[in-house]
């Protein structure tokens, strides 16, 4: 009588497949239709370029003072490892086992493909005012290319009779006694004593309106640096990670070496130890407090840059065996190294200020760190403490180098997320067009970035900033933790992790996805909506209010990120077949294109799922269910299984593979005897 090989004959042995030792040096592109880094080191910068920002300059440092000074790097290192860590060791590890950038992604899922248009929208909203950032940065370090900077004194044109210089440190006592006369007058008559650094924002750079009601004209000086700024990112993208890679060899290590210069000569001028105390000195009843935890949390989520798509795209194209595990210890720790470091320059700067000048410390910190730090004119800020130190303008120039180059690797993630995530959703007629399509994004948000380089652009910019990502990135790190952990699975998530590492990560981090992360998330979230106020700009005591239809806007703005989540779960629940609970159900389930996207890795993927998960996979990605081998031909050592899926039955299986497969296994899975 003939014999029947059972099917799980086929999964032994084409598991032998991995026995093979790892592979993981390799010539050339290993994935030949999207391409790799060309080095692991352009992979590496990259990341810490986009996760080193701004914030880590000038936010971090504050809100270490604010919350306890050293005390506060106990809950900041907490939540580091809680929740910063698992989230890009998830993001990392996603984005390279399958290969692909954000929203094509979503084929593990296909019901949650609106988190990955989320993602790509908020990183283009944000792509156009980070430019915008830039535009400035290059006005200032422009600016510093002279004797004495123009934001040192109140001789200018633009300044006003409220404008009230501090006293230098080279100036006598008599005059410093002077100064605080002029500044007594100035503040007397106008009701508010102005520094330079802060006319020269206002009045200089922005040349400001009363309000977002009146725009005003096109500051042509910002204009001429927004465009130069996009000709800069078009040039470092335009070949993609191949360009940008080797561009961030510059851009991620200069402003670290820019940072330790500063560094040397903070902690060297007089009255530094005063500063450094003021942000080092650890006060543990703070730890008492929530909101110190709060911040501690909230700053570690925005940070991370996670949620954003970057994290994805950047992993998608490393070579398959990267360890992403490694680099997801890394990158965290050296982005959070940096923002301590940060702190140091920046203290050490204040406390020699201070100690100069004999203004408060606190007054200090307002004016350089805190009174803008939402309003984006800590340029302004910082600037004023260059004035202090000898040769301001070449620290100057160094300090807004610095700036722009962190400024620039930031953009290059965000941006590359937008190019992948169209080449990558059609691939066949975009692929090929990758220039085309880099050409016509940066000219589409350089255009809208007009708006934000008129006079009154900051508010709307302040609009963009408010509301673009504040509530969307939560939502969409917290689904990311429910797909990955729950619906897909930490277990089988965990499988394809051991695919390319070669093992199994520790169950820390399983337990992470599943629990902790997601309820940090989901704090962090509340919080942000109990402390959420309407869009303002400017000073505690020069505050601007928005009129109701400028908040409105932020709103959607808010809203634009999120709707693409249940839009596109009714277009996955309308596209299947079944009754509502089956489409459900399929929709759930990963597409049968999920998968590594090199052909030897997926078959050896292949061969660790079940049976009926390769038979849909195969069946609906065109391949013969022989031997359950992708290519067709028969597994080695499996006699007499040809179990073919006939092609009528193919759409049935795809659409609806709950159903259909019970069918194939009962009545279309036939058996070839003659073989034994």
């Amino acid at each position: 009588a003939p014999t029947v090989a059972p099917i799980e004959s086929a999964e032994v042995a084409l598991k032998s497949k991995l026995d093979q030792p790892l592979e993981v040096e390799f010539t050339g592109d290993e994935n030949k239709q999207r391409g790799n880094w060309t080095g692991k080191m352009d992979f590496m910068l990259s990341c810490i370029g986009y996760a080193v920002g701004l914030g880590n300059i000038w936010r971090f440092p504050y809100l270490c003072y604010k919350n306890g000074g050293g005390a506060f790097l106990i809950p900041y290192f907490c939540f580091l490892i809680l929740c910063g860590m698992p989230l890009v060791f998830l993001e990392m590890s996603f984005g390279q086992f399958s290969s692909l950038s954000p929203i094509a992604i979503w084929k593990i899922c296909p019901i949650f493909k609106g988190l990955g248009y989320g993602m790509v929208i908020i990183s283009g909203i944000v792509c156009i005012y980070y430019n915008i950032i830039i535009a400035w940065t290059l006005f200032y370090l422009v600016s510093s290319f002279r004797a004495q900077l123009p934001w040192a004194s109140c001789l200018n044109y633009w300044n006003t009779d409220s404008c009230a210089q501090r006293s230098s440190f080279n100036e006598s006592a008599n005059a410093s006694i002077a100064n605080a006369s002029q500044m007594a007058v100035a503040a007397n008559v106008s009701g508010r004593q102005v520094t330079p650094s802060e006319e020269f924002w206002k009045y200089r750079v922005l040349n400001i309106t009363s309000g977002i009601e009146d725009l005003g004209g096109i500051r042509w000086e910002l204009f001429a640096a927004l465009l130069v700024a996009w000709v800069l990112v078009f040039l470092c993208l335009v070949r993609g990670v191949k360009s940008s890679g080797k561009v961030v060899y510059v851009t991620a290590i200069f402003p670290y070496l820019v940072l330790i210069l500063l560094c040397i000569r903070g902690v060297t001028l007089p009255g530094a130890v005063n500063g450094l105390k003021l942000y080092l000195l650890p006060k543990w009843h703070k730890l008492l407090e929530f909101t110190v935890w709060a911040d501690a949390a909230m700053q570690i989520f925005y940070s991370v840059g996670a949620a954003w798509g970057a994290l994805i795209t950047m992993s998608s194209y490393n070579r398959f065996r990267n360890n992403c595990l490694r680099d997801a210890v890394i990158v965290p720790l050296l982005n959070c190294g940096t923002s301590v470091f940060a702190g140091l320059v920046i203290f050490s700067i204040i406390g020699f200020i201070q100690s100069e000048t004999g203004s408060p410390i606190e007054d200090l910190i307002v004016r350089s760190l805190v009174s803008s730090y939402r309003s984006w004119s800590n340029l302004c800020g910082l600037s004023e403490a260059l004035t202090k130190i000898f040769l301001s303008p070449v620290w100057s120039v160094l300090f807004f180098l610095m700036i722009f180059t962190v400024g620039l690797d930031s953009q290059f993630g965000m941006f590359e997320t937008m190019i992948s995530a169209f080449t990558d959703e059609f691939p066949k007629r975009l692929s090929n067009k990758k220039i085309l399509i880099t050409a016509l994004l940066v000219a589409v948000e350089f255009g809208i970035g007009v708006v934000c380089v008129t006079r009154g652009g900051i508010f709307v910019l302040q609009i963009m900033d408010w509301y673009s990502s504040t509530f969307s990135l939560m939502i969409i790190s917290f689904f990311e933790c429910v797909v990955i952990g729950w619906i897909y699975g930490a277990d089988r998530f965990y499988r394809d992790i051991e695919l390319m590492l070669g093992r199994q990560p520790s169950a820390w981090w399983r337990i992470c996805w599943r629990f902790i992360t997601p309820a940090i998330i989901l704090c962090i979230f509340i919080i942000s909506i109990v402390n959420h106020s309407p869009v303002t700009y400017g000073p505690e005591d020069n505050k601007y209010r928005y009129p109701k239809w400028a908040i409105n806007i932020g709103m959607c703005l808010a809203l634009m990120s999120l709707l693409p989540l249940p839009l596109l779960a009714i277009v996955a629940l309308y596209g299947g077949s079944g009754s509502l609970p089956e489409r459900i159900k399929n929709a759930l389930l990963p597409s049968p294109e999920w998968g590594p996207m090199v052909e030897r890795f997926r078959d050896q993927w292949l061969s660790l799922l079940s049976s009926q998960e390769r038979i849909r996979t195969l069946a609906c990605t065109g391949g013969k269910v022989e031997g359950f081998d992708q290519r067709g031909s028969a597994a080695p050592g499996v006699a007499g299984v040809h179990g073919k899926v006939q092609r009528e039955d193919e759409e049935d299986i795809c659409l609806n593979p709950e159903s259909s497969l019970k069918t194939v296994f009962a009545s279309k899975l036939t058996v070839d005897s003659s073989a034994n």
